[in-house]
């Protein structure tokens, strides 16, 4: 038995579109109540349940009569707008035999890395969880952009379960475990456990899910088991059938450690969950304040700009060298920045008001890459 597992109270269980549709489109009954009978006992034994699940844009393939997954944006956003609907009325019958309400949680990457927005998505699925509701997660594909997608819901999966302070993680696939290789080849063996980077080496895990309907693959799970394990969350991966007694705590599928320190939620957000806007040159005064002092960024310290964005972006900061120390949310435009430059704040204050004596990244904002 694994003890991270039957210990464990906040659970996060990921599904796969593969795992819910058939390959034509359409959601699979059988499969999705067989998920929630196993969710709904875990529920019933006080244990609180958070549910990422992929499958609107399959949902949506077939009643909007698409032949496959869509390639562009607008289709796939179309699809999803037809085919959430459908998923969420779907899981909110299957749970209602087990006495369950469910609550549906859409989220971008903007609703989880500035500040007032993450502060919300934590309150929402805190309140769902306290009033003994099943969050049901999913990324908003409806309006998500290229520029604020998560890419993924393994990834989201992850980012979840650090958002909630979750004790497990539970990625199911199509797959029953972590491989060698290609588990229809000989020669390839399943790994059991993963305790570090080591146990990882050599290990090929090749590309997209099978069934041709979701985004990700092994690839995208192993990524996901890093994120969550290196905020100390314990992963679990295997296949939707084998949930059960996976969540049972038998050793099924592939058992990812946790490492034992918890950073800050919104700032583990920051790190794996965005994309940069732009970057900041620092001189080597200010590589070290804010990388060994751990001091917020000020214009003083700032040798160049790069990238179009906006107050509240995220940009990196980069070194002599060009190489990325840290990520924080920008509070001035790109556009401002250049006229700041190596001016201290009460020089600024003096010449343009007191709206410019800040900081250009403060330290609240700000996580070492």
């Amino acid at each position: 038995m694994r003890d991270a597992v039957t210990s464990a109270r906040r659970i996060v269980v990921k599904i796969g579109s593969s795992s819910l549709t058939t390959a034509t489109g359409g959601l699979d009954d059988a499969r999705v109540d067989a998920l929630v009978d196993t969710l709904g006992a875990l529920a019933a034994q006080g244990r609180e349940v958070v549910l990422v699940s992929s499958g609107a844009i399959a949902a949506g393939l077939a009643p909007l009569r698409l032949p496959r997954r869509p390639r562009d944006l607008a289709t796939q956003q179309a699809a999803a707008s037809v085919g959430q609907g459908l998923l969420i009325g779907r899981y909110a019958t299957a749970f209602a035999r087990h006495g369950r309400t469910v609550g549906q949680v859409l989220l971008t990457v903007d609703d989880v890395t500035r500040r007032a927005h993450y502060r919300n998505a934590y309150r929402t699925l805190r309140k769902l969880l306290d009033l003994r509701a099943v969050p049901i997660v999913n990324e908003n594909d409806t309006v998500a952009t290229e520029e604020i997608r998560f890419g993924d819901n393994d990834r989201l999966a992850a980012l979840v379960a650090a958002l909630v302070d979750a004790d497990l993680l539970v990625l199911l696939s199509d797959v029953d475990a972590l491989w060698t290789g290609d588990p229809a080849r000989p020669g390839s063996t399943r790994i059991t456990e993963v305790h570090g980077e080591g146990d990882l080496a050599g290990v090929d895990v090749g590309g997209a899910g099978r069934a041709g309907v979701g985004t990700g693959g092994m690839v995208t799970k192993v990524e996901a088991a890093r994120i969550a394990t290196g905020f100390g969350i314990p992963v679990v991966l295997t296949a939707a059938p084998l949930a059960a007694p996976a969540l049972a705590g038998d050793p099924v599928g592939t058992f990812f450690h946790a490492s034992s320190r918890r950073p800050a939620a919104r700032l583990f957000w920051l790190a794996h969950a965005t994309a940069p806007r732009g970057r900041l040159h620092l001189d080597p005064g200010a590589v070290q304040a804010v990388v060994g002092r751990r001091k917020s960024l000020l214009p003083a310290g700032i040798t160049a700009v790069d990238g179009a964005f906006t107050a509240g972006d995220p940009v990196d900061l980069v070194d002599t060298e060009g190489a990325p120390v840290a990520r924080g949310l920008v509070n001035y435009d790109a556009v401002e920045l250049p006229g700041l430059l190596g001016r201290s704040t009460s020089e600024l204050a003096a010449a343009l008001g007191p709206a410019y004596e800040r900081e250009v990244v403060h330290r609240d904002d700000l996580v070492l890459l």
